[in-house]
């Protein structure tokens, strides 16, 4: 009689005592990688001024998301992008500080499907540190001793200044008017003026730098930023994934982080 090799009869022994498993043929599993960012080349951005900070954060995380596409700013006072855009400055996504001023594009045909509004704004006293003008509320503005700074009516901050002066029975004494929100602010920070308008969003970005005071008026003209894609784009995908990411929860705390309210 043939004897089994000692090695076999081992295992066999050793299986039917459970004392080892019995091998299972081992399988590669199929290797696996994420699918390649199909995104890539330029966005560009025409924002209003006073989203300076949050969109630019938010575009930093849209590219850390996103390595291949590099998206590029212009900010500037929301009436006079328009009318650019219009003129046909190249430009992939508009995002304005009031419907009005988005209303100049869309009227002309130049935006894709319906904008929207994705974060909202409210005016703010603002002067230089300790408030040398000894300001208190918006009836300081008739004051003719007092330097005072506002935008200019056609961009959505200085018409947003109209409504609340306007609300507020102040017939306003400014000293200059100027383009966007951002060099109100300036000349506040610099104290060349004793007061200004300027957005919430835009005393918070200052910190230390003003002096933020609140007025119940602000209620009055409550600013919102719709954003969309315009036709010129040359780059669809992109802009598209740039405006979803504005609108996701990533882009509200961005947003709600930096004071601005939601839609």
């Amino acid at each position: 009689m043939k004897r089994a090799p000692l090695s076999i009869a081992v295992l066999a022994v050793l299986a039917l005592t459970g004392c080892v498993a019995v091998p299972v043929p081992s399988q590669t599993a199929p290797s696996s990688s994420a699918a390649p960012d199909p995104l890539t080349g330029t966005v560009t951005v025409f924002a209003a001024a006073s989203l300076t900070e949050t969109l630019s954060a938010m575009a930093d995380a849209f590219s850390a998301e996103h390595p291949n596409v590099k998206v590029t700013l212009n900010f500037g006072g929301s009436s006079g992008l328009a009318t650019q855009i219009v003129q046909g400055a190249p430009a992939d996504v508009f995002a304005a500080a009031s419907g009005t001023t988005m209303k100049t594009v869309t009227d002309a045909g130049l935006a894709t499907g319906v904008p929207t509004v994705f974060a909202t704004n409210t005016l703010e006293i603002a002067t230089p540190p300790g408030n040398p003008g000894q300001v208190t509320g918006l009836a300081d503005f008739a004051n003719p001793h007092l330097t005072i700074a506002l935008c200019a009516v056609e961009v959505p901050c200085g018409a947003a200044s109209k409504t609340v002066l306007a609300a507020a029975g102040v017939v306003a004494a400014p000293d200059t008017y100027e383009q966007d929100v951002k060099a109100v602010l300036s000349k506040i920070e610099l104290g060349e003026v004793d007061a200004g308008l300027v957005y919430k969003t835009d005393v918070l970005v200052a910190g230390g730098k003003v002096e933020g005071i609140s007025f119940p008026q602000a209620s009055k003209a409550v600013g919102t930023y719709p954003i969309v894609r315009l036709t010129a784009s040359i780059n669809a995908n992109a802009a598209d994934a740039f405006i979803a990411f504005v609108l996701s929860p990533a882009g509200g705390k961005i947003l709600g982080d930096a004071g601005f309210g939601a839609p």
